[in-house]
Order: structure tokens, then C-alpha cells, then sequence
């Protein structure tokens, strides 16, 4: 039963992902769109294994030794998704670590660390409370205007704790590599993240200052620094530069609320179905 279960839920897991993601107009409408389609299937299995782990190897099973191979199915599955968030907390701590070893500097009116590198790059670096990093080649390609734009942008991430938020959704990625669709859906979590970053900055300055350090960071960014989960060092593909762009242009004020976690997040039922079971086992 518990065999036949995990097997369910596997199909399961598999048919949401490969459903088309459909991406709407409305703002919030279209991250509660992407999060459910990433998210829903990996909420599923794990609801899934916990299920089993606690209700254990016994129970009515087909075969006698149905019952440990899911128990130990279950187990593993969740051993290797912890060690998978270890590796990457450490990753990430071992980052921190060596950008708070880089000198500070007064930008903008702004603490940043510099990093000594000829490409133009910034990033938020950290978890809860990041550290913005830029390079020596961005303060030597930018104007103080355009700098300015690209340092409230990396400001908007540290608003809306991307860092946090994004190292726990590239946890997902990793231990879901699997499934169908999960770049194509993980490459639209971040276009998402970075139009919110830059209506964000274009609120705060002009947008075509924004637009324009945009251009020039993108076209001298050859090279990046290793990334790690939450991404913040993956360069931009075209296609996203050009839809952040054409957002940054349109300035449609109306379509971007405050946080990603807003919307309704009924379909997280769904994903709990699979704990329901736990008080009929017998």
C-alpha cells in the first residue's frame, strides 16, 4: 500500500509539472501561477514521504517486504533533500564569508563591498540580511546616475528578501531537477524576481536610468562570480533582458504588489492530501 502509494503520488508530481504554464497579465495573479507550478509538485512528494516515514514500515501491504523498501524509499528521499540543503547553506556561508573579507566602501551614499574585478557585476550576497557586493570594473564603466540606479535595484532585493527566499526555492530546483519543466519554471521565478527589482528601483528614480545601467551592466558582464542556490550571479539570457526592458518602458504602475507571498494559496491543500492518510493507517 505505501509502495503503491509513494508510485501514485511519483505520477502524480510528474503530470502537474508537465501541464503548460500559463502566464496571465495580472502581476500577482502570474507569480501565484509559477509558484504553484513549481512548488505544488515537490510539496506533494514531501508531504508524501513524511506520511510514510511516520506511519512506518507495518501496515496491510501486498507483499511482506513492501513495507521497508517505501519506508526506506522515504527516508532516503529525505536524508538526501537535508544534505542538499546543507550543501547549499554552507555554500552560501562560505560565500558570505569571503565577501566580508572584501574592503567596504561608501557608494552612493551606500556601504557596499568591492570586489576587484574588471566586469561589471553586482549582486546581494547572504541570507536574511545580505551584503551588496559590486565590482571595481562597475564603478569604473558606470556614471554616478546610472551606478545610483543599479545600487537601488540590488537595494530592492535586500527589501524584499530575495536571498532568503530564493535560497529556499533553489533548494527546490536542485532536489527537482527531475521533474519536467523545472528550469523553464525556475527561469520564470527570476525573470519575476528582477522585473519586481526594477519596478521597485524605477520607483525610486527614473526608469530609463534603470534601463540604461541595465544595458551597460549587461554588456559588460562577460563573467560572473560562482553562484550558489538562490542565484543572484546567473548571467541574464537575452530573452530576460529584453522582457525587464520593455516592463521598465511600459510603466504600468498597477500590476506589482508588494511581496510574491500575497494571492490565494488554496492549492496548498493539495499538497497536504497525502497526511490524511496518517490517521486511517492501521
Amino acid at each position: 500500500m505505501h509502495l503503491m502509494m509513494l508510485v501514485v503520488t511519483v505520477g502524480l508530481a510528474w503530470y502537474l509539472r508537465c501541464s503548460r504554464l500559463e502566464l496571465a497579465d495580472n502581476w500577482e495573479n502570474r507569480w501565484q501561477q509559477t509558484l504553484r507550478a513549481f512548488l505544488l509538485s515537490p510539496l506533494l512528494l514531501f508531504t508524501t514521504t513524511l506520511s510514510i516515514l511516520w506511519m512506518g514500515p507495518s501496515g496491510q501491504m501486498v507483499f511482506h517486504w513492501e513495507g521497508w523498501l517505501s519506508y526506506c524509499l522515504a527516508v532516503a528521499v529525505l536524508v538526501v533533500s537535508a544534505l542538499g540543503w546543507v550543501r547549499l547553506v554552507w555554500q552560501g556561508q562560505m560565500h558570505l564569508q569571503q565577501v566580508r573579507s572584501l574592503p567596504t566602501n561608501d557608494c552612493c551614499g551606500k556601504t557596499v563591498r568591492v570586489l576587484t574585478m574588471k566586469n561589471a557585476y553586482s549582486a546581494q550576497v547572504g541570507f536574511w540580511q545580505p551584503e551588496l557586493v559590486i565590482s571595481q570594473g562597475l564603478l569604473d564603466t558606470l556614471d554616478p546616475a546610472h551606478l545610483d540606479a543599479v545600487l537601488i535595484h540590488e537595494q530592492a532585493h535586500a527589501h524584499y528578501k530575495d536571498t532568503f527566499w530564493f535560497l529556499w526555492l533553489g533548494w527546490v530546483r536542485q532536489m527537482t531537477a527531475w521533474l519536467p519543466q523545472t528550469e523553464l519554471i525556475w527561469e520564470e521565478l527570476l525573470a519575476l524576481r528582477e522585473l519586481r527589482a526594477d519596478r521597485w528601483a524605477s520607483q525610486q528614480t527614473d526608469s530609463l536610468l534603470v534601463a540604461e545601467a541595465l544595458l551597460l551592466v549587461v554588456k559588460n558582464s562577460l563573467f560572473s562570480p560562482e553562484s550558489f542556490g538562490a542565484a543572484f550571479c546567473d548571467a541574464t539570457p537575452p530573452s530576460r533582458l529584453v522582457q525587464r526592458i520593455e516592463a521598465l518602458l511600459i510603466e504600468n504602475e498597477t500590476i506589482y504588489p508588494p511581496r510574491m507571498w500575497t494571492g490565494p494559496w488554496t492549492w496548498l491543500w493539495i499538497a497536504c492530501l497525502p497526511l490524511l492518510i496518517i490517521p486511517l493507517h492501521g
